[in-house]
């Protein structure tokens, strides 16, 4: 009899890092989110064409998807989206990219799904941030020719990991006057060392705090707010749509930030999904999982673009 792979997620985080060094992404055991599954189970991503690519990056070429669907009207708005996974793992077939950039395509809103380098031994920031910034570069520098629209109507969203990513990509084109996205998504993000306590320092024995010290790399790059942009300067932000999950316990991570984003004077949206929980948008059966990529598609829809 083989050996059940044990579930990373519970595994103490050297560990987990040790297992993904030598193993890779573990076999995701759900037998139906795979692309054609996922059709077959919403037959309204029938249309949904996908292309792979490579983005050349500062830390070698990484995957990226792009997803179109030439039967549905339009946005003029599209998206590069972010996975999550702890700044470890995660991927493009996880549905939390793959599943997401389906819906989101099907209802006019082509998608560029990237991926970044993993922190796992010795890479951290910025590493993942530089790598999310080269597939934004080049999400503007193709967007006629990959989604088919101005790069004045794309914009940059993340979830979880992939929204701390986005969040920081938007800082860092900000500071370094580069223009910023059209707007920004974020989805249950990690933006402070300790996404369950904001204001307070991270408690070192904390899941939280441990995966942020593995991304960060060192103690001082805990209070760097391009690693952790809830810790930054709020101003400059696009447009931002942020989605929260009622039993999240990062839920304060995102509703800290959008209470800043607002105080700041953005035009900023928050959105809690009831009776949701992290990570629910990698479950395209959870009953909030379709509610949040309708609030998704519909807050990009009606975004006013400059």
């Amino acid at each position: 009899m083989t050996e059940a792979e044990p579930d990373i997620r519970t595994l103490p985080l050297p560990e987990a890092i040790q297992r993904l060094r030598e193993h890779g992404e573990p076999i995701d055991p759900r037998p139906d989110i795979d692309t054609e599954s996922l059709k077959r189970r919403f037959p309204h991503l029938a249309q949904v064409t996908t292309h792979d690519l490579t983005i050349d990056a500062p830390h070698g070429r990484q995957p990226a998807r792009v997803y179109r669907d030439a039967t549905v009207l339009p946005t003029g708005r599209a998206l590069v989206w972010v996975h999550g996974g702890a700044f470890i793992g995660g991927h493009l077939d996880m549905p939390e990219s793959n599943w997401v950039a389906l819906e989101l395509a099907a209802r006019g809103i082509p998608v560029l799904a990237v991926d970044y380098v993993k922190c796992l031994g010795d890479v951290h920031f910025p590493a993942p941030s530089d790598d999310v910034l080269a597939a934004w570069r080049f999400a503007r520098s193709q967007a006629a020719e990959l989604l088919e629209i101005a790069p004045g109507g794309l914009l940059l969203g993340g979830a979880s990991a992939g929204g701390n990513l986005a969040a920081g990509a938007v800082a860092r084109l900000r500071d370094a006057g580069e223009p910023v996205p059209a707007g920004l998504v974020l989805v249950y993000p990690a933006l402070h060392p300790d996404g369950a306590h904001p204001g307070s320092p991270a408690d070192p024995a904390s899941s939280f705090a441990q995966l942020s010290l593995n991304f960060a790399g060192g103690p001082e790059a805990l209070h760097d707010p391009h690693a952790f942009p809830g810790l930054g300067n709020a101003s400059g932000f696009p447009a931002t749509l942020v989605v929260v999950c009622e039993l999240d316990r990062l839920r304060p991570s995102g509703e800290t930030f959008a209470s800043r984003l607002a105080g700041a004077g953005g035009d900023t949206t928050l959105y809690v999904e009831v009776g949701a929980d992290h990570a629910h948008i990698n479950e395209p059966s959870d009953p909030g999982a379709p509610r949040t990529v309708a609030v998704i598609a519909e807050w990009i829809a009606r975004l006013q673009l400059r």
